[in-house]
């Protein structure tokens, strides 16, 4: 079966894990595999808090200026995935050249023409993948920007009655579907760039894929971004000029 795909056992294997740890990542970021909550998770927690408070403002300048970056962002990511689907296409122009490149690595594997060309075609349908999940983003950030118009303008304990409940839970529902299809367009964007390692050795391309989960799984479950959404101050916030400066270490 290998060879009637031009592809080793080796190179099967590994892109069954590749997918394998893909779907794993995927089922953990939305909460469906492990208990301990995700940055994914919590940002839908905040979508749903931003959608309530928006509610109580009358003018929502802030809030159309938040999708506005929302909607940029998504179309940029989708602009830039069908510039390399295009860069793709252009790597088939140049296989043999590449195939020489390759050849020449320490680990580099002996691959056929047929085997590369499909491994950028695999390459192809994963950014294709990306660019699809982004423009529905994009369509589903419209849509939610239209739902935010739809919200009455009302305040207090006037602004829970089951009319605008309904609206704000439109509009929290649509953001979070929208966010969700972004996540899963940069995730293809992310493991991509794994994918890479398949074009040197199977066994690299499983290295690759390891090192892009360890350094995904830290992200949605063990970084800075995440305490910061879901921590609470220690202590109740002093007066202004009088606590620590809240400048990133970086700096």
């Amino acid at each position: 079966m290998g060879d009637s795909f031009h592809l080793s056992t080796a190179d099967l294997a590994a892109l069954a894990f590749f997918l394998f740890v893909w779907v794993l990542h995927t089922l953990a970021s939305d909460g469906k595999l492990v208990s301990r909550m995700s940055l994914t998770t919590a940002m839908n927690a905040q979508r749903e808090a931003w959608m309530r408070t928006m509610a109580e403002r009358e003018i929502r300048i802030v809030d159309t200026a938040i999708m506005a970056g929302l909607q940029q962002g998504t179309a940029f990511f989708a602009s830039s995935s069908l510039i390399a689907i295009g860069g793709c296409f252009a790597l088939l122009g140049a296989s043999d050249q590449v195939l020489s490149v390759l050849s020449d690595l320490p680990l580099g594997a002996t691959s056929s023409r047929s085997a590369f060309q499909m491994k950028v075609f695999g390459l192809v349908l994963i950014l294709a993948y990306s660019f699809f999940k982004f423009g529905w983003a994009y369509r589903l950030f419209n849509y939610c920007s239209i739902l935010i118009g739809a919200v009455p303008i009302l305040h207090g304990d006037a602004s829970r009655n089951p009319v605008t409940e309904t609206a704000v839970w439109r509009a929290a529902r649509m953001n979070m579907l929208a966010g969700k299809h972004f996540n899963s367009g940069l995730r293809g964007v992310f493991f991509s760039i794994g994918y890479l390692g398949w074009f040197v050795d199977p066994m690299v391309f499983v290295l690759s894929t390891l090192l892009l989960l360890a350094v995904l799984v830290r992200r949605q479950f063990f970084s800075a971004a995440r305490q910061a959404v879901i921590g609470q101050p220690s202590e109740p916030a002093p007066g202004p000029g009088k606590g620590p400066s809240m400048r990133p270490d970086s700096q």
